[in-house]
């Protein structure tokens, strides 16, 4: 076989990105290669090759992938005499190829010609298929994806027909507190005292080292009042609240963030940020808070109503890493997680500043009230992102954000060199409630 590699600077004409995806089986590696900017579909690529392929491991795909000799030309040429999957996506050459995990990049003269190249289309545009049908609610699309993947017929409301459990007397109290702005530490200590469970999760986390509480916590009122504070307890206890209401699905994508982990950081940058803002402008910091502790919660409600399909969204978002996650969840569910993590929280009745902001979290654009507080969300979980805090791609902040919500680039940079300095402890907090969630 032979391969025309080149450098870019080669290039009369501009080259096509194209993706590499590494995938395998039981019969051995094969090497897809597709436009960037589409998603790779497995079941497409079972039609094409009768081969039941899933992507390599995030670890694995950056150890093959970052071998010296693939740094080499005749390393190049003897990468793409595996096995090859080239999507119909793809045009004439030059292209320039990459691969995401490992940062490995070439171009390519001609397209290579051996036995092994199998050509169709297993690559899909999600940003064409959308939800579904324009003009329908949240509440309807839900509705018709469950219906769509499921035996279920919709005809109830809509929390009690998808069999999703109720939140305890506690909770319920603790977010009627929530929604009260007058409400403070003498309303909410009764409420942790009468739930043991919740007491000593509340004396759990004001004994962690994160809090470096000086003396021993001796009480209830000791561990809110000194340690914690009305804020922070109320919103951990919703967080834990949210969590046992459904259980995080076994079957995840393989070298994601760890939910509680991701949670606690976006959490906590969200609440530095507001707490930054201009005291005129400034966001109230414990809903900020609140929206990034549950800003994933959506996640956990996919994995509950879709158990079949939750592997085959797994293995689709370690294929497709480039994509927003609730892309690939639209192509695969028809619904995201945004979508459906906000219609519950409002249905729950939580403040509309946390509904809201996990609403709309990836939609910056959005002009509606509270659109604060999904910016300030959609900023957190950028900035966590380009440090691998969090899951989906890093990308650039769309041009004004930082100004429009009152911080400045020094603020940013402050927020984040805190947090960093922080991670150590923010990781025993998310172990704390990954220890009190099943």
């Amino acid at each position: 076989m032979s391969v025309d590699i080149g450098t870019t600077s080669e290039m009369s004409t501009p080259a096509q990105q194209v993706r590499l995806v590494l995938l395998h089986d039981r019969q051995g590696k094969v090497l897809a290669l597709l436009p960037s900017s589409r998603m790779l579909d497995l079941a497409a690529v079972a039609r094409l090759c009768g081969r039941e392929l899933q992507p390599a491991r995030v670890d694995d795909a950056k150890r093959f992938f970052a071998q010296p000799g693939l740094q080499t030309e005749a390393g190049q040429e003897k990468l793409l005499s595996l096995p090859l999957l080239l999507d119909s996506g793809l045009g004439k050459a030059p292209l320039t190829c990459s691969e995401f995990h490992s940062g490995l990049g070439f171009t390519l003269n001609h397209l290579p010609e051996h036995e092994q190249v199998s050509r169709g289309q297993v690559g899909c545009d999600p940003a064409t298929n959308g939800v579904g049908i324009a003009g329908l609610d949240d509440a309807a699309v839900i509705t018709r994806a469950v219906e769509r993947f499921t035996s279920l017929r919709v005809q109830q409301r809509l929390e009690d027909t998808l069999g999703l459990p109720g939140l305890s007397q506690t909770m319920r109290r603790i977010v009627m507190l929530r929604s009260d702005p007058e409400a403070g530490v003498d309303e909410l200590v009764p409420i942790v005292k009468l739930d043991p469970s919740l007491s000593a999760q509340v004396m759990g986390w004001a004994a962690s080292p994160y809090y470096a509480a000086p003396g021993r916590v001796r009480s209830i009122e000791d561990a809110v009042i000194r340690v914690l504070g009305f804020d922070l307890v109320i919103n951990l206890a919703l967080g834990i609240a949210m969590g046992q209401v459904l259980r995080l699905p076994e079957d995840t994508p393989r070298g994601a963030v760890p939910y509680w982990e991701q949670a606690v950081y976006t959490a906590t940058l969200s609440e530095k940020l507001a707490r930054s803002i201009p005291l005129e402008r400034r966001l109230r910091p414990g809903l900020a808070y609140l929206a990034g502790l549950l800003h994933n919660f959506g996640y956990l409600v996919l994995g509950h109503l879709f158990p079949p399909h939750f592997s085959r969204l797994s293995r689709h978002i370690e294929a497709n890493p480039q994509l927003e996650q609730s892309l690939i969840e639209q192509e695969v569910l028809h619904v995201t997680r945004e979508q459906i993590g906000g219609w519950l929280l409002e249905s729950w009745k939580l403040p509309a500043e946390v509904s809201v902001a996990v609403r709309y979290q990836h939609e910056p654009g959005f002009k509606g009230e509270y659109a604060e507080y999904a910016r300030l969300l959609y900023l957190s979980s950028r900035l966590l992102r380009q440090q691998g805090m969090s899951a989906g791609p890093a990308g650039p902040q769309p041009d004004g954000l930082i100004e429009e919500l009152g911080l400045t680039q020094a603020d940013i940079e402050q927020a984040m060199l805190v947090l960093k300095a922080d991670a150590e402890g923010l990781s025993q907090l998310s172990d704390l409630f990954s220890g009190s969630v099943s």
